[in-house]
């Protein structure tokens, strides 16, 4: 199976391509910070990120869902983001990479998890705050250039997926494989 990322800043549309490329036969991994974080506040915690625990928590999320997925009797996933996002987040929240997020870092490079191509979704040039997405446009400015750094630096190749429809987009990706 071939395991493609879709990597960008928060409210880039990457979720929405999911859904499309689900919709054309894709087999799909859904994100799973978001989730967390939705649930979490569900739970009574207002800010999810600034918990301790909660790297570690999407990280186990991330790898439950990757290993559920791998028995899709697909030739072809999208992954919603990766560990490698993970460690964008933990730079972004100023927290060290943990234990756990190194392990998974040091996994995903070493047993070839994902294809070295990940399709990087460029913002829409504004965000929709919601409840789990409490972030400015100028700080998912600064958190869209820390996962191209972090995707650059273990050494994936970046596709730019520039704004434009979701079918658009969902195509351009599509044309890449």
């Amino acid at each position: 199976m071939r395991r493609y990322i879709l990597t960008g800043a928060p409210g880039a549309g990457k979720t929405v391509v999911l859904r499309q490329l689900e919709l054309d036969g894709f087999g799909v991994v859904e994100e799973a910070a978001t989730d967390l974080i939705a649930l979490w506040q569900a739970r009574g915690i207002d800010r999810p990120w600034k918990e301790l625990t909660f790297v570690d928590a999407v990280v186990e999320l991330q790898e439950q869902r990757r290993v559920r997925a791998a028995h899709e009797p697909v030739a072809i996933q999208f992954h919603d983001r990766s560990a490698v996002c993970t460690a964008a987040l933990a730079a972004f929240l100023e927290t060290p990479i943990t234990a756990a997020l190194a392990r998974e870092l040091q996994r995903i490079q070493v047993e070839s998890i994902y294809e070295k191509r990940v399709f990087f979704m460029k913002n829409l040039g504004f965000i929709a705050r919601t409840e789990v997405r409490r972030i400015s446009f100028e700080d998912a400015l600064r958190f869209e250039r820390m996962h191209e750094e972090a995707y650059r630096d273990l050494g994936f190749d970046l596709v730019f997926i520039e704004p434009g429809s979701v079918t658009e987009r969902a195509a351009a990706i599509e044309g890449m494989l």
